[in-house]
């Protein structure tokens, strides 16, 4: 057993020297052991690729920095919560969603909105189609936060992660006839949720 953060890194550095560890063995490190050194080696990976994310919906880059912060806030809170098998393209989505609920908060409209009306008749129609998804996302994600915990839990690893009932109630211990209802109380309160809004 390791008993020093400088050991842990030592021995996976030893593995391959001219390799670093890859985003996967950073996980697996992580939920072995839940020791956020793992995620500090994770995160800086990605913050150009948020910075960017945030860029492209925020147009400041004071804000855009504040949020990438934010964002990295909330993975390392989500990632204590359940495990995540595609790291880079989960990281992306809690980005984006976070950068919409921001200018749905301050009423701004994103640039593709502002597009649009300029756009050609064929652009305009993609681009409202592109548009309407990407605010039933929003919705979506909105709505997945005011599920309760077990439902939250329960669906995003359901839908989100591709986990069977058996692999829910395994990560979260929960029986197998709790983890089919909170996903299915979960999915009727989403539904309902977001047609509300």
């Amino acid at each position: 057993m390791f008993t020093s953060y400088k050991e842990k890194w030592d021995a996976l550095l030893m593995q391959d020297k001219n390799t670093p560890p890859d985003d996967s063995e950073l996980l697996q490190n992580f939920y072995r052991d839940h020791d956020n050194r793992w995620l500090g080696m994770l995160l800086p990976r990605y913050t150009l690729l948020l910075l960017g994310v945030c860029m492209k919906y925020l147009k400041n880059e004071h804000e855009a920095k504040d949020c990438v912060q934010q964002i990295f806030l909330k993975v390392i809170s989500e990632l204590h919560k359940y495990p995540v098998e595609h790291f880079k393209s989960w990281i992306y989505m809690i980005a984006k969603n976070h950068c919409l609920m921001q200018l749905r908060r301050k009423d701004r409209v994103p640039a593709e909105l502002r597009e649009q009306l300029t756009a050609l008749p064929d652009e305009a129609l993609e681009k409202s189609r592109y548009l309407e998804r990407d605010a039933l996302l929003t919705r979506m994600a909105e709505a997945m936060e005011q599920l309760s915990p077990e439902q939250k839990e329960c669906v995003s690893l359901f839908y989100l992660q591709k986990k069977t009932y058996a692999e829910i109630s395994g990560i979260t211990g929960y029986t197998m006839l709790q983890v089919k209802s909170y996903i299915q109380n979960g999915k009727r309160n989403l539904r309902l949720l977001i047609e509300k809004r």
